[in-house]
């Protein structure tokens, strides 16, 4: 089942609204096996400009689903983020299929998505790997990182926490800010 945390910036989220974003992304309810709950978290965002934006955060136990989408039509970008967020699960439900059969035994994999119909199959054109880069990782903050990034001219850089030791990741936001991505 498929709880919903919806809130809105600089919108208020009326109860059509809502009652339109759980009907369509609560479609994705029966990609979830019986007796797993998840909550949609949902973000809404009107700009000055009249453009509404829709994210949607799935956290689930082995994957993370997330979806956004801006448009002059909030309910029309709520269908369209419905639609990337099947198209991961199909996808990511194939890949898992694909996997459980070349595994040497002993290895498990979630039961959390309900099994797909054959119809239901995404069609993978593959990952291919183009070019591996190897990096030595020095220990530093994330200012230090940011400025390393800049000066390669590159959107993301790995490096070593010099506190916490830690593999972490800076990158661009589309906004032009900065995130950092600490790993467990």
């Amino acid at each position: 089942m498929i709880k919903f945390n919806i809130r809105g910036e600089n919108v208020e989220v009326t109860d059509s609204i809502r009652a339109y974003i759980e009907d369509k992304v609560g479609k994705l309810d029966k990609y979830f096996n019986d007796g797993h709950e998840v909550t949609a978290y949902v973000n809404l965002k009107v700009y000055t400009e009249k453009r509404a934006k829709v994210e949607v955060t799935i956290p689930a136990k082995q994957v993370t689903l997330r979806a956004e989408d801006t448009s002059q039509d909030m309910y029309a970008s709520v269908d369209l983020v419905e639609e990337k967020l099947e198209r991961q699960i199909r996808k990511y439900k194939t890949r898992t299929n694909r996997r459980k059969t070349s595994i040497p035994t002993g290895q498990v994999f979630t039961d959390e998505f309900a099994p797909l119909e054959k119809a239901d199959e995404f069609e993978d054109e593959g990952i291919k790997i183009v070019r591996t880069k190897h990096v030595a990782l020095k220990p530093m903050d994330a200012e230090e990182a940011v400025l390393q990034m800049d000066m390669l001219g590159h959107d993301f850089y790995v490096y070593t926490d010099g506190d916490s030791n830690s593999t972490n990741v800076v990158y661009r936001r589309d906004d032009g800010r900065f995130g950092v991505i600490e790993t467990e």
